[in-house]
């Protein structure tokens, strides 16, 4: 199975975090690693093999304290406790305060945002498309993870669709511009294509998680879209697997 490991320094050592990637697993085309070999899909609901997610979910589980907190992802911004999560209800993200629970989030081009505090005694992950992000799926993470106790927050950005796959139209941009004018820096026109714009999700989250008072934001920089060898992407192949950002306190 290979993953990613978060690397943001400011974390504390009590602090498991990892995305998976599409390869390493059981998973037959289109689900595969693109290689032709099996992949590691790790969504219930994408039209996979039972077994095979069963397998994969079982591989995965091996490298964690505990089966995630799995949840029926649905663009909303729903933030539950992982410690009481069960049969993968409706939510868009989950925050925990015991040692052991995982918080989980599956994508495949959307954002996935993990997030723990300076003592190492907080945690969160998130499901930040741009639904999510324009609703505010990280500031009710953020303030949960706040009334749970926790002190300076930390953010890690996971593979997401990356700023030069993201078209979208001018419905988007007035989302975000009716909120902040500042948001417009995250949208680039498309010159041949009058009223669509390039958005950058990894920008509207930073912006959004510095409005927030999260000044320390690592990851970024990949694109699912692109970067076939590694991701899944709902946008370059439509049916397809799932990836998981995972993070839990030791």
């Amino acid at each position: 199975m290979d993953i990613i490991v978060p690397d943001w320094p400011c974390a504390p050592a009590n602090i498991g975090a990892l995305s998976t990637l599409r390869s390493g697993g059981f998973s037959l085309p289109p689900y595969d690693d693109g290689l032709g070999d099996g992949g590691l899909n790790l969504g219930t609901h994408v039209g996979d093999r039972p077994e095979h997610v069963h397998q994969n979910r079982a591989l995965l589980r091996s490298v964690l304290p505990a089966e995630p907190a799995w949840l029926s992802q649905v663009h909303g911004t729903t933030v539950l406790d992982a410690a009481g999560v069960k049969d993968a209800p409706e939510a868009d993200a989950s925050v925990s305060t015991q040692r052991g629970v995982v918080c989980v989030i599956q994508t495949a081009d959307c954002l996935p945002v993990l997030l723990c505090d300076s003592t190492g005694t907080t945690v969160g992950a998130a499901h930040a498309g741009w639904r999510g992000l324009a609703n505010g799926v990280l500031e009710n993470t953020i303030g949960m993870m706040r009334r749970a106790g926790a002190g300076q927050i930390f953010a890690w950005l996971g593979p997401a669709i990356g700023p030069d796959q993201f078209e979208v139209g001018e419905d988007v941009l007035d989302c975000f511009r009716k909120q902040d004018p500042a948001f417009r820096g995250a949208f680039k026109p498309i010159p041949a294509q009058p009223g669509k714009f390039l958005a950058d999700l990894y920008l509207l989250a930073r912006m959004r998680l510095n409005s927030a008072g999260v000044a320390k934001v690592h990851g970024g920089g990949f694109c699912t879209v692109t970067d076939a060898r590694r991701f899944y992407s709902y946008r370059r192949e439509k049916t397809t697997g799932r990836m998981a950002s995972l993070i839990w306190i030791k």
